[in-house]
């Protein structure tokens, strides 16, 4: 018994030995004989990225112009499939279970799904579109830039209803892109309101 325990100790002296002292790293004392390295330096108080000179900490619009485009295209998608399973379940109600009705189910979820997808797509392409261009033109980012690319977009969106559907589409992009920027900005302007009211 008292070999075992000796062994044992002999064991944990030779991994504390080969990782430094055996007790806590103080002052200059290496981590292990491998890395003789201050442990002061491994400690990390500056940004975790290197960014060139000039860069901004945040993501562009051309940047997320990927993500939105690819994440309203898999909403569409989403959502055009619900809405086809709902469909196809409603005008296949009459029938019975059976080859041809899960068929004609499989069909409208289908069908559904690539319209609602390609609708939201393109509306995503057309606003990362539009806000690129305007960023680019302007040398600014704020909100004027979201809502006049939702205001654009609606519009070329329902330009082939005349005149009424361009400010009918115009009305309805100004109108969601704005509600976005006041989503966006509220906790600033509760700020700002509750500093003026003091």
């Amino acid at each position: 018994m008292e070999g075992g325990g000796g062994s044992g100790n002999k064991t944990t002296g030779g991994l504390a030995g080969f990782f430094g002292a055996g007790g806590a790293v103080t002052g200059m004392n290496p981590l292990s004989p491998y890395l003789n390295v201050d442990p002061r330096y491994l400690v990390q108080d500056t940004d975790e990225f290197i960014l060139p000179t000039g860069a901004n900490k945040t993501r562009g619009r051309f940047e997320l112009a990927f993500f939105t485009i690819g994440g309203c295209c898999m909403t569409g998608a989403a959502f055009g499939a619900m809405n086809g399973l709902r469909l196809g379940l409603k005008e296949t109600q009459n029938m019975a279970w059976s080859k041809p009705r899960n068929v004609q189910i499989l069909n409208m979820v289908t069908r559904q799904g690539a319209l609602w997808a390609n609708t939201l797509g393109s509306l995503a392409l057309l606003y990362s579109a539009f806000g690129v261009i305007i960023e680019k033109t302007r040398g600014a980012e704020d909100d004027l830039n979201t809502v006049a690319a939702g205001t654009m977009t609606g519009m070329l969106y329902k330009c082939t209803g005349g005149l009424r559907g361009i400010a009918r589409g115009g009305l309805t992009g100004l109108t969601l892109t704005s509600l976005y920027a006041l989503y966006n900005n509220w906790e600033h302007m509760k700020g700002s309101l509750l500093q003026q009211s003091l």
